[in-house]
């Protein structure tokens, strides 16, 4: 990686220079009513049900029943007053931290504190002693000298992005965009998040970047237009795990083709950080290769439980992204109290090992009653054209079951299906429950790749 250290260290140089370098001024705040361990429990307590046990008025399930169409053998069904009970099998809460009592506790006495903190973007007063802790504890997580906060994944990987497309900015000497050999060569695998597609986009309409998309997880394809692209600069960036169908890039794979070929390579593990790794520490760590990623981005939304996004990276790449990174710049910061819960989710992941162990349980259990062979807890069930999506998903809803289908123009056309998440407060007979309901849909179940 000489040449890409050696394009930051010039960027730097110049940035300082020219005088656009920027850096937060952490305010101070007595973290004193958030010090000392975390309660911690060596099973599920009722706070994990009410993370997938949910309610809706009876109104408002009406109102989207009325939306899909019915099973040719169904009655009428209306829920017009009462609240209806329903089973969670939609959200990102995997360890079902969002739900926890010292995570709770953290938030509340953070507020009572503090309040929601000063309010501010990061580079002017919103950056606090409390952010600095959590951006530490995402660091050390990710096995990088450093981390910038963000108040979303989707920023976080605008900014990053963004910043890149910087780097040819500060090492133009013309005022002129850049010609096409200077810019940045962006390969992008064909089903990345959209927060990625926007970050390259705004890349490419400063003239700063070239798009080059792969074919999802085709690593030939990858190193064919690798291999054929004369651009120098070169950044290869992927979901880790992958949102809609759940099947992990191919990390060590990727990781040889960085040794060979010197390009950047950039990680989306929104759904990965706590779930995959035997710390929590994310794909990267699972396959061993966390030294051959150089920048991990993700989420604090997802299996933290809270709010938020971040960019783990070298101590040099933070500097060029709290200069450049526009949606980190001019944005307000997370609040004090997500910020402190979000230590504690942290601190709870590390002591309740038996949160991630009991997920994979989850899996597993899905995978022996459907004989489906999933990779992890997001689970795509192909269940056809869209009306067959429609009448599932309403199938599913009066069984109890919180599940939303996923039409085109997400996915391809008679690919429709419908998303299933596991968390570690699912039950084998919540799971059992599930595929009971799910089989007048099932075809044989299998996956197939997406847009999303």
């Amino acid at each position: 990686m000489g040449k890409w250290d050696h394009w930051v260290d010039a960027a730097l140089v110049n940035l300082v220079a020219r005088r656009l370098d920027k850096f937060s001024k952490p305010v101070w705040l007595d973290m004193s009513c958030n010090d000392g361990e975390v309660e911690s429990f060596s099973e599920p307590g009722p706070w994990d049900r009410s993370a997938v046990e949910i309610k809706m008025e009876g109104p408002s399930l009406s109102k989207w029943l009325s939306y899909l169409p019915k099973m040719g053998n169904e009655t009428s069904t209306k829920f017009l007053n009462d609240r209806q009970n329903m089973l969670l099998f939609s959200g990102n809460d995997y360890l079902c931290l969002s739900s926890h009592p010292a995570v709770r506790k953290a938030a509340s006495s953070a507020s009572l504190e503090h309040g929601m903190g000063p309010r501010g973007s990061a580079l002017v007063c919103g950056n606090t002693s409390y952010h600095e802790s959590v951006a530490s504890a995402l660091a050390t997580l990710t096995k990088k000298e450093a981390c910038v906060l963000c108040p979303t994944g989707f920023a976080a990987n605008v900014a990053f992005l963004v910043t890149v497309g910087n780097i040819i900015t500060l090492l133009s000497t013309s005022k002129k965009k850049p010609p096409v050999h200077e810019q940045v060569a962006i390969f992008s695998d064909e089903f990345n998040h959209a927060s990625i597609i926007d970050g390259i986009r705004t890349a490419e309409k400063q003239g700063e970047a070239r798009l080059f998309v792969y074919r999802h997880c085709d690593v030939s394809h990858l190193e064919h237009l690798l291999s054929t692209c004369s651009m120098e600069k070169k950044l290869v960036i992927t979901d880790s795990l992958f949102s809609m169908d759940g099947d992990f890039a191919p990390l060590p794979e990727l990781a040889a083709l960085r040794r060979k070929h010197g390009f950047l390579l950039a990680i989306d593990d929104a759904h990965g950080t706590l779930v995959c790794g035997e710390n929590g520490g994310g794909v990267a760590e699972w396959y061993g290769c966390e030294n051959d990623v150089d920048i991990v981005i993700g989420c604090i939304s997802k299996a933290i439980g809270t709010l938020g996004g971040f960019i783990a990276c070298s101590n040099k790449w933070k500097q060029l992204i709290e200069s450049r990174g526009r949606s980190f710049i001019y944005t307000t910061t997370i609040p004090v109290p997500i910020v402190a819960a979000s230590n504690a989710a942290l601190m709870v992941a590390r002591k309740e090992k038996w949160r991630k162990e009991t997920l994979w349980k989850r899996v597993n259990d899905f995978r022996k009653l459907t004989g489906l062979d999933i990779k992890s807890p997001i689970i795509s069930v192909v269940v056809g054209d869209e009306k067959t999506a429609l009448i599932a998903c309403r199938h599913l809803l009066i069984s109890g079951f919180f599940i939303v289908s996923v039409l085109p123009p997400i996915v391809p056309p008679n690919s429709c299906r419908l998303r299933i998440t596991l968390t570690c407060a699912h039950t084998t007979e919540d799971i059992r429950r599930l595929v009971k309901a799910l089989l007048p849909f099932i075809k044989p179940l299998q996956t197939v790749s997406s847009k999303m």
